[in-house]
């Protein structure tokens, strides 16, 4: 090459960096990837991401399809907003207002319910605000705002979130006092917050289950009430707007068949001695 001319050196080295790296950089912003097939699907999801249910069924998939699977950790407005800009093939998120209007405006399909689990109002073991005692969700909000106890939110847009938000207005309150932190952090991030801080929070079922071990002040002190059913769905593109939409669509097949039900209805037994989620037939009753 030290002879050649240095026009032709210039232009070998101009056609050497216009390789190809679509491969690197689309799966560079990945939080995880499972597999090692040649399609690359897509998917965005919170805590079935962090706490490993994701990669279980992942892996499941791909011992039958030439597949990898990239996961995207993101809340459910996160999520579905990511998949309305087509930068993932599918979600599985908890926000079923969103989740149906999605379908509705076009940009989503193969709504499929999945699994639920529930949310738990957890906080300090004594209880400074009372809300053991309470007779719905509102109401442990209420009482956590007229003690003024400190109370911490994802403050996220997440399906939790909006859960949160949900309550706040069956309550009749608009939380905006000290007393109200905003952690701008995942369901995890934000249970070991509210720990460290002697903090009230609510956090989903799953989650606690897998963390509770490591929370040394938090207890749970309200659960029960039917609008804390918390249903997981999945959506994805429609036909044909993604590359990865054809596999995303038959990944959503596979976790709401008999084969991936059992995978999400046994997931955590063997760890930490029972399931994280319940499956599709147990959430049908609280599907809305």
């Amino acid at each position: 090459m030290h002879h050649l001319p240095r026009i032709i050196k210039f232009l070998l080295v101009v056609c050497l960096s216009m390789v190809p790296t679509t491969s690197v950089y689309a799966e560079s912003d990945c939080t995880a990837t499972y597999g090692a097939g040649s399609t690359s699907i897509r998917l965005a999801t919170g805590s079935p991401g962090e706490l490993g249910l994701v990669e279980v069924l992942a892996n499941a998939f791909n011992n039958t399809h030439d597949t990898r699977l990239c996961w995207k950790k993101a809340g459910s407005g996160a999520s579905l907003k990511l998949l309305k800009e087509k930068e993932v093939d599918f979600v599985m998120v908890h926000a079923p207002a969103a989740e149906k209007q999605a379908v509705a405006d076009g940009w989503a399909v193969k709504r499929h319910l999945i699994g639920s689990n529930e949310f738990y109002i957890v906080g300090p073991k004594n209880d400074p605000a009372g809300i053991s005692t309470a007779a719905s969700a509102a109401e442990a909000y209420r009482k956590i705002a007229d003690a003024k106890r400190k109370f911490f939110s994802r403050g996220d847009n997440s399906g939790t979130h909006k859960k949160e938000m949900a309550i706040w207005k069956k309550a009749g309150i608009q939380p905006t006092d000290a007393w109200y932190v905003i952690t701008k952090t995942f369901m995890m991030a934000t249970l070991k917050t509210a720990d460290e801080n002697r903090g009230y929070f609510m956090t989903d079922s799953s989650t606690w289950v897998a963390a509770q071990k490591e929370l040394k002040n938090l207890k749970i002190l309200f659960r029960g009430d039917p609008f804390l059913i918390n249903t997981y769905h999945t959506l994805c593109q429609p036909e044909g707007a993604t590359a990865g939409q054809p596999l995303a669509a038959r990944f959503i097949d596979f976790v709401v068949s008999e084969a991936g039900q059992t995978l999400l209805r046994d997931y955590g037994v063997d760890r930490y001695g029972q399931g994280l989620y319940n499956d599709a037939a147990y959430a049908r009753q609280y599907d809305h």
